[in-house]
Formats: structure tokens, sequence, C-alpha cells
């Protein structure tokens, strides 16, 4: 299995964000969900139009059959709104062009996010990225472990810093600094 890391570079961030709504805004929708929620992919994948219509997410965790109720943030809102004007309710946010309505497979969307890597020069990138960039990028804005692991449902938040990649950045900190 892989190691997949977050997206780091705000900047970097940005200019995914608008290749991709050039390029496809059903990607850029992908993105924009996995960027903005922290759901994972399987869970990012179901969601049909109906599910985004208000200001919140409510869903079932497929991994933990949990229920969570997630509060879009006003970009992703504005994202969302503009992408599902017209479409149908029951239609899948994320649809596959093949068939009548199914969403694309995860192995689409890796495929979708890898293209974007090679596109940015980014290494150790897949569909748990998304995850782990908001993860990170919530815990560099409001320091606050303990509510990211109850996002994420881990047990630690010594799990949580591992899979954020703040426990890799600050052993990378020490190494650039550390000499003999």
């Amino acid at each position: 299995m892989n190691i997949v890391e977050p997206i780091r570079d705000k900047d970097i961030i940005d200019e995914i964000k608008e290749y991709l709504k050039k390029k496809n805004e059903r990607n850029y929708i992908l993105f924009m969900l996995g960027i903005n929620t922290g759901l994972r992919i399987q869970d990012i994948l179901k969601l049909r139009v109906r599910d985004v219509e208000g200001w919140w997410i409510t869903i079932r965790e497929k991994k933990t059959h949990k229920h969570k109720r997630i509060k879009m943030t006003t970009v992703l809102k504005k994202a969302v709104k503009e992408y599902i004007q017209g479409k149908p309710k029951n239609e899948y946010l994320i649809k596959s062009r093949n068939g009548k309505n199914r969403p694309i497979t995860r192995g689409m969307a890796y495929n979708i996010l890898n293209e974007v890597a090679r596109e940015f020069g980014l290494e150790s990138i897949g569909c748990h990225s998304m995850r782990k960039t908001y993860g990170y990028h919530f815990y560099k804005q409001f320091k606050d472990v303990a509510v990211l692991m109850d996002i994420f449902n881990h047990s630690s938040e010594k799990i949580t810093l591992r899979y954020i990649g703040i426990n890799q950045d600050t052993q990378d900190k020490y190494m650039r600094r550390f000499s003999l």
C-alpha cells in the first residue's frame, strides 16, 4: 500500500482548483468536496444532488456506519450550487459518463488525481490526499487536534497528527537543521 501525502502548499491547491475548474467541472467539484469536507472518497462518490442542496451534507459513512453532518464552507457551497443547477435531485454528484446514473469509480477518481499530480509535479498523491489535505490545513489554521480527531473518527491525537503529516513535517524540519 502506497502512503499518500496531503497537499501542503496553498498556492498549489489554488492552481489545482483553477486548472480543474477550466478542464472539467465534475472533477473540480470532486476535488473541492475532498479538500473542504474531509470525507473519504467512497462517501463523496455516493453523494447525490439532493444531498448537497442545503448548507449541510448529511451522510452515513461507509467505513464507520456513523451518521455525519458537515456544514459546507461558503466557497464550497457556491461551487456546488453552480454545479447542481438544473440537475435532477437523484443524479449522482460525481457522475460517470458511462451508464445512465452511476458515480465514477474509485479507480477513476485515483486516475483524475494522478493526472493532477503529474501536471503539478506532486508525488505521493492519491484519493486519500484530499482528506489529508483537509486535515492538514484544518490543523494549521485552528491547531485543534481534538476536533480534527473527532472529525476523522481517530482514536488518538497521535494517530491524527501522523495521518495528516504533521509529524513528518516536524521530522523534516529537524533533519534540515541537524548537523554532526
